[in-house]
């Protein structure tokens, strides 16, 4: 079975990694939000201000590696499969100000990056994502090798934003992850988010057992070899949602199929800007494209303010 590797070989270089050493004044939080799955933003609004009142809204380090697949002119839209095949994956966020009692910061970019089913990043289509994996190119979905898996939310008047994806496959040596960035004082212009400053820079991480079961399942089983665990990863320092763990529920108990549900709240400071600096990620191929995805990228259809009230 995909996903059982425990390779203790791999170095946990979780300090020196996550934030090269360096923790910030005031810092920036990632806290549990517990109702994480009402659908309703207004309820789910309410418990955030609970949490912060419980003393929930923790500082955290200032930043973990944005790692090697980053690209430049993510699309703002909600739903950012592009047909991609995978279990679905839905990302409820809510983005509060640290500083500030926990109070939501309306506005914010948060915009994510991730692989597929079989490791591979839109843009670095060309990278071995380690084991033994079907090439990017029998995936059979219709998504664009540039821009699938990555987007933009701007979050609404709660600090709300919702994502539509798939559940990330796995590369070596990484864990299963998606990459997130907030950023704030910039704008939607064609099509993307310009200007303003970057406030935090993280990853999110998923249970080892939940992530397990999903690699038994078409297409992730198709990709076979040394999956590293949670324990093991060089990114995740084992601080649980105050690291990034998401909080997961699934659709359907009995069938993991039908996909999950994922929550955190995304403490920041508005006046922090993050470099996104640190090591480990892995590396890319040496011809890998940079830069924005072409002017002829498919666009999203959701708005950026329905989706986040969705």
């Amino acid at each position: 079975m995909t996903g059982n590797h425990r390779d203790k070989t791999i170095t946990r270089r979780r300090a020196i990694a996550v934030t090269g050493g360096t923790v910030a004044a005031g810092g920036l939080a990632v806290a549990g939000y517990r109702s994480a799955f009402a659908d309703d933003a207004t309820t789910a609004a309410a418990t955030a201000s609970a949490s912060a009142a419980g003393s929930e809204c923790m500082t955290l380090m200032t930043s973990v590696t944005e790692g090697p697949y980053y690209l430049d002119g993510a699309l703002v839209r909600k739903d950012i499969t592009e047909g991609k095949n995978g279990v679905p994956l839905t990302l409820r966020l809510t983005v509060v100000d640290a500083t500030d009692g926990c109070t939501p910061v309306p506005g914010a970019a948060v915009e994510i990056w991730h692989c597929d089913a079989w490791g591979y990043y839109s843009g670095y289509t060309t990278a071995n994502p380690g084991g033994s994996a079907p090439a990017e190119s029998e995936d059979g979905s219709t998504a664009d090798d540039q821009t699938y898996l990555r987007g933009y939310q701007i979050a609404n008047g709660n600090g709300v934003v919702k994502f539509e994806t798939i559940f990330p496959g796995w590369y070596t040596p990484r864990t299963c992850h998606i990459h997130v960035k907030v950023h704030t004082g910039g704008e939607k212009e064609d099509g993307t988010y310009e200007g303003g400053k970057v406030n935090y820079t993280g990853q999110f991480f998923f249970d080892d057992t939940v992530a397990e079961e999903i690699f038994t399942l078409e297409p992730y089983s198709r990709h076979s070899g040394g999956y590293t665990t949670l324990d093991n990863d060089m990114v995740y320092d084992g601080g649980g949602a105050s690291s990034g763990l998401l909080t997961l529920k699934a659709v359907h108990k009995k069938d993991p199929s039908k996909g999950y549900k994922g929550f955190l709240t995304l403490g920041i400071d508005p006046d922090a800007e993050s470099t996104g600096a640190g090591s480990g990620g892995g590396t890319p191929p040496s011809d890998a494209p940079t830069g924005t995805p072409p002017s002829d990228a498919p666009t999203g259809s959701a708005s950026p303010s329905a989706s986040a009230s969705s």
